[in-house]
């Protein structure tokens, strides 16, 4: 059955929209995509989300995307910012299904995209696209963090990403109370002029009609950001990032055993060794499944904070596959050292046996 669109969207009903969000590692650029796509799709017309990711395919947000029921497909090996003949099959492919607007993330530290993607498509394809206003995604700690002057080189990062933004979105808002809120969207106002501030609440559902509105019926500015990709605070910051990246099946050797219990351990045991080895954890994604479809996730969003736990198993497991990302700073071998270290004794201790199927760790201002 046909949907009806409401006035301020009567106008775009036959428009196609890409949107790309940007935003630092835990800012939410998965959960919003999720919350977007799904509530585009029941409210208006199809819509669907493309996730990348430097890793292989596979990634636990692309998991996720599927477990969740929505309309994915995933970008890996290679940020959007270098495979425009990549992106450009795959918006082709997502439009000709019938989708009126797609959204993709970029990497978490991902800086550039406004320039590279958007300018990028626009030079390579001219005329093909209607590019919505450039996203980019903030939580309320990284606020309070920028504000206070103590966010140490991931500033630098941050920073960069917010001069993209024709919109800021401060995620999160349900963590906040209204004079919070408030403060938090003047001081994004104040400091990123050039760009319009909403504010959403992704997990509760808050502000998606306002972000559904503004992709669809505004457009991107188009302008070249005043970026020096080149500044040594910027390379630093890069250049202390590692990403891993794996994927294992894991059995119960004796009987069913506590899946949720599991990956709070093994995120629990990895947050512990990163913080004595000095290092530091934006964004760790720790996904797992079982055949019939029952999955739990545990999300740790910072070295000091504690393991959030957005979606548990609702029944034992016997048999399940993992993923495994984040994004640290922390030299990649001494991170793989950890990891490695942490799955064999957790598994050990839960008397399970697993088989990795896929391992990469890297560091970002490595040579190779």
């Amino acid at each position: 059955m046909s949907k009806t669109l409401p006035e301020p969207f009567a106008h775009f009903s036959a428009m196609k929209k890409f949107a790309v969000i940007s935003g630092f590692l835990g800012s939410g650029k998965t959960s919003t995509m999720i919350a977007l796509t799904q509530y585009y799709t029941k409210h208006y017309g199809k819509a669907a989300m493309i996730t990348n990711d430097l890793g292989s395919k596979g990634f636990a947000d692309h998991r996720l995307a599927l477990l969740s029921g929505c309309n994915a497909s995933e970008i890996a090996e290679e940020c959007i910012c270098f495979c425009h003949d990549v992106l450009s099959q795959r918006l082709n492919a997502c439009f000709d299904d019938g989708a009126e607007l797609v959204v993709s993330d970029i990497p978490g530290f991902g800086v550039g995209a406004q320039e590279h993607v958007y300018h990028g498509m626009e030079q390579d394809y001219p005329g093909q696209y209607s590019f919505a206003p450039f996203t980019v995604l903030i939580e309320p700690r990284s606020v309070a963090l920028l504000k206070s002057g103590q966010a140490g080189d991931m500033a630098h990062i941050l920073h960069a990403q917010l001069l993209e933004a024709d919109l800021i979105v401060l995620n999160k808002c349900d963590l906040l109370q209204d004079s919070e809120r408030e403060e938090a969207i003047s001081f994004l106002c104040t400091a990123y002029p050039l760009s319009r501030v909403i504010a959403i609440s992704a997990a509760r559902g808050d502000g998606l009609e306002a972000l559904s509105q503004a992709l669809m019926q505004e457009k991107a500015s188009m302008r070249h950001p005043a970026i020096d990709y080149e500044d040594a605070d910027l390379q630093h910051a890069m250049g202390e990032l590692s990403e891993y990246y794996l994927q294992y099946h894991a059995t119960v050797c004796c009987n069913d055993f506590d899946g949720n219990a599991y990956l709070l351990q093994l995120a629990g045991q990895i947050q512990a060794e990163i913080k004595n080895a000095g290092g530091e954890v934006p964004h760790l994604k720790l996904l797992a499944w079982e055949p019939e479809g029952d999955y739990g996730k545990v999300d740790l969003l910072g070295i000091d904070r504690p393991l959030e736990i957005p979606h548990k198993f609702a029944h034992p497991c016997v048999d399940l596959a993992v993923v495994l990302n984040t994004t640290a700073v922390c030299p990649y071998l001494k991170l793989d050292e950890i990891i490695t270290d942490a799955v064999e004794t957790v598994s050990r201790q839960f008397q399970l046996e697993w088989m990795v199927f896929r391992k990469e760790c890297f560091g970002l201002g490595e040579e190779e």
